[in-house]
């Protein structure tokens, strides 16, 4: 989005990245970040979708603090260690009051000044306790962006006909020439027919493989007998992943 416009509902917290997308998303000073590829979720749409419910769960079990709890965080220029409490000095520095002072909305400020003069040592005690009365009439979440309320109020994204997660060993690679992974062609030498082979490595059993020659069965059908062992390969690797 162009700068100083926020995003959408939908795009909140997600960046497009040449991969796919990514969810960054600060909660407490903590960043909590996930990323979306499309090779590991069938394509950029669904690799969007599975974005989007990670970034809904993330915001509906996080939501912002509450306005009280960030006004009585200690900013880092506080100098007098009570937030919301300050010394009021004299163009020469000379101590004049305590102030106690507290942003309700943006056209409601509240202050209390507690001038040494009338109070004594009792003015800094003074103004801490204002303080406090004025955070009880503080209520709600920090706003955090405009589309978080819209994110925490709305159903979750559907799952049915959302492609799971792929893992590694069915990701197609850049230099796959076949379209299908852990599926290559391989030909021994020159004018060899060759023969379509199906490879996965199972933890435990190491690298299983099976070979179709083109000989026996033609290019096509070999192509496909490779790729129908693959999936089978890949049954039992999740078969022995469930066990584990």
């Amino acid at each position: 989005m162009p700068k100083g416009v926020p995003n959408s509902a939908d795009m909140y917290g997600i960046y497009s990245r040449p991969w796919g997308f990514e969810v960054s998303i600060v909660r407490a000073g903590v960043r909590y970040r996930e990323g979306f590829g499309q090779a590991s979720y069938g394509g950029s749409s669904h690799a969007l979708l599975h974005a989007q419910r990670w970034r809904d769960a993330l915001v509906k079990s996080l939501p912002p603090v509450t306005r009280r709890s960030r006004a009585e965080k200690i900013r880092p220029n506080n100098k007098t260690g009570v937030p919301g409490v300050f010394r009021l000095l004299s163009a020469q520095g000379k101590m004049l009051g305590w102030l106690a002072k507290t942003y309700i909305a943006h056209d409601q400020i509240l202050r209390a000044l507690f001038l040494v003069s009338d109070q004594g040592g009792a003015g800094r005690s003074m103004a801490i306790r204002e303080r406090k009365r004025q955070l009880a009439q503080m209520s709600g979440l920090a706003k955090v962006h405009p589309a978080e309320e819209a994110i925490r109020n709305a159903p979750a994204h559907p799952i049915a006909g959302l492609s799971p997660k792929r893992s590694p060993s069915e990701i197609v690679r850049k230099n796959n020439r076949s379209g299908i992974s852990g599926v290559t062609f391989k030909a021994p030498r020159a004018r060899h027919p060759g023969y379509w082979m199906a490879i996965t490595y199972i933890a435990g059993k190491g690298t299983v493989s099976k070979a179709f020659s083109v000989a026996e069965h033609g290019h096509d059908k070999a192509r496909t007998l490779a790729a129908e062992e693959r999936q089978r390969q890949l049954e039992q690797k999740r078969r022995g992943s469930r066990a584990a």
